[in-house]
């Protein structure tokens, strides 16, 4: 079971003053299949600048892979073990698009890792706790806790070569296709 993260958001009450709108852990918790990463949504924006009016949760939707066209998403992602996780990503290539995002950036053609994808975005990635291996289609770098890793569009994807799990955080921003 993945350490799903405490959410609180803010936002303004009906005279404009701040207050605390959420305080629970995410809701917004999905897994593609059993042994797959498990990605927990904690908020998104739609626009750039972004929008702060009104109080509803801005991620309540299915998960998808990248972010809204000019916008963000900020999410935690638990990778389980390679020796875990690869079985569930064979497995989801087979099997039907599930409509996230995944299979249309899939990278079908790199063989060194089942995880290989890219996406229109920069993304910000600092690893929280465990250890995990960013690979690029030329090379490959260990991050280990407190590392941060900026991927630019880049096709890559994420190896896990421990027997625990690594919490990586993410905050994804829509961009131009390279």
């Amino acid at each position: 079971m993945p350490r799903v993260p405490r959410r609180v958001v803010t936002g303004h009450n009906s005279e404009g003053k701040s207050i605390f709108i959420t305080d629970a852990a995410t809701p917004h918790v999905f897994q593609r299949s059993p042994g797959s990463a498990i990605v927990m949504e904690l908020w998104e924006t739609h626009s750039t600048p972004a929008d702060n009016r009104g109080n509803d949760d801005a991620i309540a939707h299915g998960f998808r892979l990248p972010p809204p066209k000019n916008g963000s998403v900020f999410r935690l992602i638990e990778y389980p073990p390679d020796k875990e996780r690869l079985k569930a990503l064979a497995a989801e290539r087979a099997g039907p698009d599930d409509g996230s995002g995944w299979l249309q950036a899939a990278d079908r053609r790199e063989a060194r890792h089942l995880g290989f994808h890219k996406t229109s975005s920069v993304d910000y990635a600092i690893v929280l706790s465990g250890e995990i291996y960013a690979l690029m289609d030329e090379g490959e770098v260990l991050l280990k806790a407190g590392d941060v890793l900026i991927q630019r569009g880049t096709n890559h994807a994420w190896s896990n070569r421990t027997n625990e799990p690594c919490y990586v955080a993410f905050v994804l921003i829509d961009a131009d296709p390279v």
